[in-house]
């Protein structure tokens, strides 16, 4: 089993989006701040918070914090003896906490009808701080909160909200955790909770008290309750969120608490950025934690950032991405940059379409992306070589039925001393052994269940080597370019270095993707393209969807302005 497990949303539903485009999982946990604001306007919510906090502070002097601030306000202005001032602030603050709650409930739908399209695999959602309960909400079907399910003999259950008042948002719609800091406290909702489904898999948007639940405001703001259960029955895992600087990953007496960071770009105090993108793939086999992957989403790329297992009791941790896992360590940005990634038109224009027809998925394509993912963890297994795949064709688009072929890139380091690769090696005694083995290992796996087809292999050392040169004309890097510019990439962390290298230099990358309009022109004026997006959008009407104007347009733009007969009627 694989679950994808992020949290911090903070409204950021487009990297959403696309990371349920980009990934197979079968179930993916989100755990709170799904919202960032509870209005479409910062003006709206910042008069608003001024609003709460006068009211909040009125609460105070007169000795009624036990109330809700709504309840407070409510109370009040039913008093005779209220200025006109009083009345007229408490009348707006109701209308804005009316208004809140119907922005809130749009933003769940729009949340949801994202969610809705990974219909295969299971999605949970729970409350965080910024949210309302979600039971009241279009989320309410994938609701955690105070709930269970149960997955491969493993009960995965959740509480959400934390034990603070969050200024901005209405504590009238918030789920309240409310508890005693006391490290004994077993008297709460949360704790009774877990004690009756006995889980083995807790998630929670506020940590367990002293771990990786510090701010710098002061100290530890963790539940004791959490902590205490956890240490007490035998929780192998405990998901956790809202403290974005204490990411990680601890085993503290048996169980394995996590933290990724935000997922969603968080505006700062400073009012700098911080950005997102952050979560864990974790894989489970016969109840047992087997790996855990750190990995950053960040325009429309995955990379693995580090790699944590147990071996004899202990937490072993491996760092795979140094550059982006130490930016992290120092609250430092490495990806938002000045100078964004940048394409020519034709792959932008290509990636957008491509992005809508990811959006329906088929399960037939998620089984092939598994399957090649499992295809380069033997290998790398088998001939200790580093191999990286990108695929084209329906698999990339996302389509893929029963009787699909499959195109392959390969992407392999070739050892010293032999042949580089440039296209498929010819065989015989040229062949590299690297590409033999791989070959042979695909052929073994695939060669019963799709039909398949090696299109190009692609030295990665000859691709590194014309960067750091900055040969425009190496035509291997040509390749490379081409190929990262449009595929769907299969274990990405061999390959992301040397994207990286490439776009430290995007005038350079765009150069030679320059260099490509002319045969991107070429490909799209094939019969066999025309066909492809002809057959796409069949697949989509077989299943109810209306190809939609806009994409319509822009896959005749694509396509050179082709005419209309080339594509069914509206």
């Amino acid at each position: 089993m694989r679950i994808i497990y992020l949290a911090d949303i903070h409204g950021d539903f487009d990297k959403l989006n696309d990371l349920l485009n980009e990934t197979v999982a079968d179930a993916y946990i989100i755990s709170g701040d799904l919202i960032d604001i509870p209005f479409y306007s910062m003006n709206t919510s910042i008069r608003y918070h001024e609003l709460q906090q006068y009211f909040h502070g009125l609460r105070r002097q007169m000795s009624r914090e036990e109330m809700l601030i709504e309840d407070f306000v409510d109370e009040l202005l039913e008093k005779p003896d209220i200025s006109d001032d009083i009345q007229e602030l408490g009348t707006q603050y109701q209308e804005y906490t009316i208004r809140a709650r119907r922005v809130m409930q749009q933003k769940y739908r729009v949340l949801g009808s994202i969610i809705s399209t990974k219909q295969r695999s299971q999605v949970f959602c729970l409350p965080g701080n910024y949210d309302m309960d979600l039971k009241y909400t279009a989320l309410h079907e994938n609701d955690l909160h105070l709930h269970w399910y149960t997955m491969e003999n493993l009960r995965i259950c959740g509480y959400g909200g934390v034990a603070i008042w969050t200024p901005g948002i209405p504590e009238r719609y918030v789920v309240h955790a409310r508890e005693k800091m006391k490290y004994f406290d077993r008297d709460n909702e949360m704790y009774r909770f877990f004690k009756a489904i006995d889980p083995q898999i807790i998630v929670t948007h506020q940590p367990a008290y002293g771990i990786l639940d510090q701010v710098a405001s002061g100290g530890p703001i963790g539940s004791t309750a959490l902590r205490n259960y956890c240490e007490a029955n035998p929780v192998i895992m405990c998901l956790t969120g809202h403290t974005h600087h204490q990411w990680g990953v601890k085993l503290i007496e048996n169980t394995l608490y996590l933290n990724p960071s935000n997922f969603g770009e968080v505006t700062l105090i400073s009012g700098d950025v911080a950005e997102g993108g952050f979560h864990y793939s974790i894989k489970v086999e016969d109840e047992q934690i087997q790996e855990i992957i750190f990995k950053k989403f960040f325009n429309g790329r995955i990379y693995d950032v580090a790699e944590f297992y147990i071996r004899n009791g202990k937490l072993i941790r491996q760092i795979l991405d140094t550059a982006r896992y130490r930016a992290l360590e120092e609250i430092k940005n490495y990806d938002l940059k000045d100078i964004k990634e940048s394409h020519i038109p034709e792959i932008t224009l290509y990636n957008e379409i491509k992005k809508f027809y990811r959006a329906f998925q088929t399960q037939e394509t998620e089984e092939r992306l598994h399957t090649l993912e499992v295809i380069t963890s033997l290998i790398e297994d088998k001939v200790h070589a580093d191999i990286a795949m990108d695929v084209m064709g329906s698999v990339n688009f996302g389509l893929s039925v029963s009787d699909s072929d499959m195109d392959i890139v390969l992407y392999l380091r070739c050892g010293e001393n032999r042949p580089q690769c440039e296209g498929i090696c010819t065989g015989g005694s040229d062949m590299c052994s690297y590409l033999e083995n791989a070959e042979e290992m695909i052929k073994e796996i695939l060669k019963d269940k799709y039909n398949y087809h090696i299109l190009d292999v692609v030295d990665l050392n000859r691709v590194e080597e014309s960067i750091r040169e900055k040969n425009y004309e190496n035509e291997t890097l040509q390749r490379f370019v081409f190929y990262r510019s449009i595929c769907r990439p299969i274990n990405y962390r061999v390959v992301a270095p040397i994207e990286d290298m490439l776009n430290k230099d995007i005038m350079f990358r765009k150069e030679i993707e320059g260099s490509l309009q002319a045969f991107f022109k070429i490909i799209a004026a094939t019969s066999r393209h025309i066909g492809s997006f002809m057959k796409y959008e069949g697949r989509l009407s077989a299943l109810g969807i209306k190809l939609p104007n806009w994409i319509r347009e822009k896959v005749k733009l694509y396509l050179g302005e082709l005419k209309g007969e080339h594509f069914s009627s509206p």
